[in-house]
Parts: C-alpha cells; sequence; structure tokens
C-alpha cells in the first residue's frame, strides 16, 4: 500500500512538498544506508513502515514550537517529523558521527531550515529551551528522562517510542502525567509531562 493511502486510513495529511521530501530521505537513506550501515535493513516497505511509525503520533500530539529527538540515528522518528512539522524547530541530537553526517547531509539536501543536528550527546547539549523532546531505542524511559533533563523544563512534553513496555520500566502511578498509546501489540508510545 502506497504511504499516502497509509496515512489517509490513518486520518493524516500532508502536502505533496512532503511526499517529495519523503521520497528524497528514502532516496538518500538507501544510498548512504548501503554504504554505511546506517539501519538493518533498506527496503521500502521497512522504510515506509519506520515513516508511519514515526508520525503515528501526530494523531494524538499537541502542538509543539521546538523538538528534540534523542538519537536520531538513520532519522526515525526526528527527521521525519521534522520534515511534517516544519514550521517546529526541530535539533536532532546524535553522537554517532557516521550518523550525525548523514543526517545534516538530508538535513541540507532537503532545505530543512527548521532542523539542526547536534553531533553530541545530549548531556552536553545546552542553553536548549524544548517543548518537546523524543526518543526511539536509545534506552529505558528512565534513563531518557535522566539524562535529557538539561533540556527540559515544567512543561517539556516526552514522546517515547516503545515495543512492549515492561512495568519494571514505567511506573504508570510515578509519571501520573504520561499516557500510554498503543498502535498494535509491537508498538506503544509513551506521552507526557514528567
Amino acid at each position: 500500500m502506497l504511504l499516502k493511502e497509509r496515512f489517509k486510513l490513518l486520518d493524516l495529511q500532508f502536502d505533496e512538498q512532503f511526499f517529495q521530501d519523503i521520497y528524497n530521505f528514502k532516496t538518500t537513506l538507501k544510498q548512504w544506508g548501503a554504504v554505511h550501515n546506517l539501519t538493518s535493513n533498506l527496503t521500502d516497505g521497512f522504510i515506509d513502515d519506520n515513516i508511519v511509525d514515526s508520525l503515528y503520533p501526530l494523531r494524538f500530539l499537541s502542538a509543539f514550537n521546538s523538538m528534540a529527538d534523542i538519537g536520531s540515528g538513520a532519522g526515525y522518528p526526528g527527521l521525519v517529523l521534522s520534515i511534517s512539522k516544519r514550521e517546529a524547530k526541530v535539533y536532532l541530537i546524535e553522537a554517532n558521527k557516521k550518523k550525525a553526517s548523514f543526517l545534516n547531509f538530508v538535513v541540507q539536501k532537503l532545505k530543512l531550515e527548521n532542523t539542526k543536528v547536534l553531533a553530541k550527546k545530549v548531556q552536553l547539549c545546552k542553553e536548549l529551551d524544548i517543548d518537546l523532546i523524543t526518543s526511539r531505542a536509545v534506552a529505558k524511559s528512565e534513563i531518557v528522562f535522566d539524562i535529557s533533563k538539561n533540556i527540559a523544563n515544567k512543561d517539556t512534553k516526552y514522546l517515547l517510542y516503545k515495543g512492549e513496555i515492561s512495568k519494571d520500566e514505567l511506573k504508570i502511578e510515578t509519571y501520573k502525567n504520561i499516557k500510554i498509546y498503543h498502535k498494535d501489540k509491537k508498538r506503544a508510545y509513551l506521552y507526557g509531562k514528567l
């Protein structure tokens, strides 16, 4: 199924510029990925699944003016979100130099003036005022909360992309303002303020 059709089923709509940018992102990811091992799978189906996964939370996210994605890797979810939300200031935080170079290349190629790549650990990032912090497959939730506290404020919301959520990983009674949204049995999203 085409990406446009998949987004339509999710009641997510994007303009033609978005789809052109996504096509260019996919093409670049395949080219770089074949040489630099950015991700385990470079098939269209796998890439499309990750793009849909990155944008699925737009169904429940509240508006945000700034976002930081911790461990942006091959561009999921941060780069994909920045393509869809050009009005927001986006920071892609990636300590791996090879992956940061890829992200910088795509940002330049797509003219994503809203997006800046920070090639360092999030603990070393300073003077960022962030509305939304995202992370996928970086660390346990409590570790992400801890390592990103220097870029968060009392109103910052978190969006963490998770597989199955263990009771040990997130004690819901401790984080009363964080909700769990399920896309399917394999994907859950934690969203809210600490």
